[in-house]
């Protein structure tokens, strides 16, 4: 299926991944994915833009045929990652006289990864540019978003910018430009939250670089086209601040009911004091909704049982994933209830060393919570409500 012509001579050759849940075999896709290639016919040369994951370069073969290419010159590599990547040796099969274009750090890691013959590259540095006759590519080193290699392709003459996985997103849609921006704005920033947060500072900088290529048109390898990018590169541009709401995350399980009613008591107290929660019991939870949760949340309240002295695997697993992502988190909790004792509040502290939050005095409860427990749950409630407005948020 093609997508669609962007502009005239520029089209979306691409696949739509309509029925695939699981990416990395580890990111939930509840909306499926798209994996967008794009064609370049110059006077004088065609460039191909990124190619497909290799369990769909045949859709990707048949789309070129669509659109009536007999030759390719150029394969652009804007990203190793194989699901932009892995179809590259089909298409060197298809058109022999094709080279692939992309910096030197794509370049190691293309060989890594495809075992592609060397004679096959033309390796390109910061803002060079190749010539296609009327259309020229400038190219955008672009490390860290989200791998080190990642770069930028910009079509000058149409102001189209190329930006692989940055700015995309997970969606499976017909639709070749974007439509419905409530929509693509929550799929964007589940794939922000998931993807590109751990790398905020790389972001901004970014941005910079995009603010003054001032591009009229956004293609991302993910999702539809923008032709508003000032959509997505605004929701980025406050995704990145250091800006958080007032809003407490609480990842939890409870095995008997006394945490669960530890959390419960806690989120009405939170409540009662103008604050928004957001629970989420992690035998139940969908991961992304959690990370894109975290994106903006000011406060983090981990609760867990003991289980073998320390916490619930679940629970453990989250703060691992939270250390990871590295949200702008401001302060962190822990409530926790045990039967002998344990390390639980120790070890999920140790599990979050990444991150740059004040820790708030935890609530640990023998078996099932008292009215003494309970009053302490209330005092963590009134402490983050004070810390949340010195923050001046609450």
């Amino acid at each position: 299926m093609v997508l669609g012509e962007i502009e005239r001579d520029i089209y979306q050759v691409g696949v739509i991944d309509w029925d695939r849940r699981l990416f990395d075999e580890l990111i939930p896709l509840p909306d499926g994915t798209s994996y967008n290639a794009y064609l370049i016919k110059g006077s004088n040369k065609v460039a191909l833009v990124d190619t497909a994951d290799p369990t769909k370069e045949e859709e990707l073969i048949t789309n070129l045929e669509k659109v009536g290419v007999d030759k390719i010159n150029y394969v652009i590599a804007n990203h190793a990652e194989q699901d932009h990547s892995g179809a590259i040796p089909r298409v060197l099969e298809t058109y022999p006289e094709a080279k692939v274009v992309t910096n030197k750090k794509c370049r190691n890691m293309l060989l890594d990864l495809l075992r592609l013959p060397e004679e096959r590259f033309i390796e390109v540095g910061d803002g060079e540019t190749l010539s296609l006759g009327n259309k020229t590519l400038r190219f955008i080193v672009a490390p860290w978003v989200h791998w080190p290699e990642t770069m930028f392709t910009y079509l000058e003459e149409d102001r189209i910018l190329f930006t692989c996985d940055f700015l995309g997103c997970h969606l499976a849609t017909s639709s070749l430009f974007v439509e419905d921006e409530t929509e693509v704005y929550q799929a964007a920033k589940r794939y922000y939250a998931e993807i590109m947060m751990p790398f905020k500072t790389f972001i901004r900088k970014h941005l910079s670089k995009i603010d003054e290529l001032n591009p009229r048109i956004i293609a991302p390898s993910h999702g539809p086209v923008y032709r508003d990018p000032g959509f997505i590169l605004e929701a980025y541009r406050e995704w990145v601040s250091d800006t958080v709401s007032n809003v407490v995350v609480i990842p939890y399980v409870s095995m008997h009911g006394s945490t669960e009613k530890m959390v419960n008591h806690l989120i009405e107290a939170l409540i009662g004091k103008g604050i928004t929660v957001k629970p989420f019991n992690l035998t139940k939870t969908d991961i992304g909704t959690l990370a894109m949760s975290l994106v903006d949340a000011a406060t983090v309240v981990f609760a867990s049982p003991t289980v073998l002295v320390g916490p619930h695997p679940a629970v453990l697993y989250v703060a691992h994933l939270v250390n990871a992502l590295k949200p702008k988190l401001r302060f962190l909790s822990v409530v926790s209830s045990y039967g002998w004792g344990g390390k639980t509040v120790e070890q999920i502290i140790g599990a979050v060393s990444s991150l740059k939050v004040e820790t708030l005095s935890p609530v640990v409860v023998r078996g099932h919570p008292k009215k003494g427990d309970l009053e302490k749950l209330d005092n963590l409630a009134d402490t983050i409500l004070e810390k949340h407005k010195e923050l001046g948020i609450a």
